[in-house]
């Protein structure tokens, strides 16, 4: 128990020295558990059409089974947030990674039996049980990682997860590539190589503390102090948890006077960062060749790489520049990028890739906030659940965005398919203009509206 070991290891554990390995540790094992997020989601693309042949799959079975971790993500992450602030992060963060792990292990044996299932509802059920592992991740890793992390970086440690969910998707990507093509290993190997990250990182996990913060607010202080006095980084955060007031968290309080403003902005905010990304970069090549750009190496991978440049410099920036900077001008530069396109029906295509290309980079530095203003503005007694709403809301803009868009451009057209997205987009950033709070440096009581009076 984190009592025991703060108290038994004597003044070693309290070393500086022992602080900051165990936040590299912390910060390592969270980055692990997000790249593996991003490996699962990026292994599928380069063997669809492989499955699709083995399984005999029709074009909607397939598509299902791909889309599978992302209704799984809408059912865990609300459900994990419930989970980890009721049972413990500590707990629920073990659990999740044990459920990546279980998960992952079960697409290797997919089809060996079909005596209740055929193996497409087989691989279904599987990938529906990682999204919820994914969804867990969200709402479990970006608390824990907040209740731990000094107010001068937590900004920049949490906006990390988002580059180690981008190397996982593209690492899987390119293994998933090389794999298919050039040996003979099934589909279901390929998939599976996905449990020996996870295998790593669940004993990676053990022996993680608890939250001194979520240990204060159900009233356990005493081990809140130990925990706190051996593993945080700087003293003035004792003092901040001693600040918080010990409450009962429910989901009917996200919608309360003190949260419910919190509860939209984190939520729309996210909906409307991710929905018309998530329809551009899906479709980067059939909606550059609409306006004369043929080739999605020119374009989709340049949108891929700006986006992840965006993410870079937001993280470098963020606990510089403060966070209102990089999240209102970023939406309004993406709605006027999309508005242009929208309305100037017959640009030159090299101006329409660069408003694409600039969509995506702008996009991408707000969208790195959307992992961290909910672990800031919600109280620890409804961080995790706070932070599990908001994901679902993203995730039904994700399958909004990416499901809507094919149907929008072959019906509407595609001018008026990107004046909706503008339209999202401003928004997204009349919502930010109107709520988003500037939360730099500041302690978590502070951002969350938790000091006790």
């Amino acid at each position: 128990m984190p009592t025991m070991n703060a108290t038994s290891a004597g003044a070693s554990t309290t070393s500086h020295a022992f602080k900051r390995r165990f936040m590299i540790r912390l910060v390592a094992v969270l980055l692990g558990g997000m790249f593996l997020d991003g490996y699962i989601l990026g292994i599928m693309g380069p063997v669809t059409n492989t499955v699709s042949d083995d399984l005999g799959l029709s074009s909607l079975a397939i598509g299902l089974v791909a889309a599978a971790p992302l209704f799984g993500i809408f059912v865990g992450a609300p459900l994990a947030g419930w989970a980890t602030d009721k049972f413990g992060r500590k707990p629920m963060f073990l659990a999740d990674i044990g459920l990546f792990v279980v998960a992952s292990g079960l697409q290797v044996f997919v089809g060996s039996t079909d005596l209740f299932l055929t193996a497409a509802a087989q691989l279904f059920i599987v990938r529906f049980l990682m999204g919820i592992a994914i969804g867990g991740e969200y709402s479990i890793g970006w608390p824990l990682m907040s209740e731990f992390s000094p107010p001068r970086l937590r900004g920049r440690l949490i906006g990390l997860t988002l580059i180690a969910w981008y190397a996982g998707f593209m690492v899987a990507y390119a293994a998933g590539f090389i794999l298919t093509e050039y040996t003979d290993l099934s589909w279901r190997l390929i998939l599976g190589s996905s449990t020996v990250l996870a295998v790593a990182i669940f004993f990676a996990r053990l022996g993680l503390p608890e939250s001194p913060r979520w240990l204060w607010n159900k009233g356990r202080k005493d081990e809140a102090r130990a925990v706190a006095t051996s593993y945080m980084m700087e003293s003035s955060e004792l003092d901040d948890i001693q600040r918080e007031q010990v409450k009962k968290g429910s989901f009917a309080q996200l919608f309360n006077k003190a949260n419910w403003r919190a509860t939209l902005f984190t939520s729309g905010f996210w909906f409307c960062a991710v929905t018309p990304y998530f329809a551009i970069a899906t479709f980067a090549d059939s909606i550059l060749h609409k306006y004369g750009l043929g080739g999605g190496l020119a374009g989709g991978v340049g949108l891929s790489a700006l986006a992840l440049l965006g993410v870079i410099l937001t993280v470098l920036l963020i606990d510089r520049v403060g966070r209102r900077v990089l999240t209102v001008p970023p939406q309004w530069l993406c709605t006027v990028a999309l508005a242009v396109i929208a309305i100037w029906v017959g640009a030159p295509p090299i101006i329409v890739l660069v408003l694409f290309l600039a969509f995506s980079f702008f996009n991408a530095m707000y969208t790195t906030l959307t992992g961290i203003y909910p672990v800031e503005i919600f109280p620890t007694e409804i961080r995790g659940i706070g932070t599990g709403f908001a994901t679902a809301a993203s995730r039904i803009g994700a399958a909004l965005g990416t499901f809507l868009l094919p149907w929008a451009i072959t019906n509407l057209g595609s001018s008026v398919s990107m004046a909706i997205a503008a339209v999202i987009a401003g928004l997204g950033a009349a919502l930010s203009q109107w709520l988003a709070p500037e939360t730099k440096g500041q302690s978590l009581c502070d951002t969350a509206g938790e000091v006790t009076h």
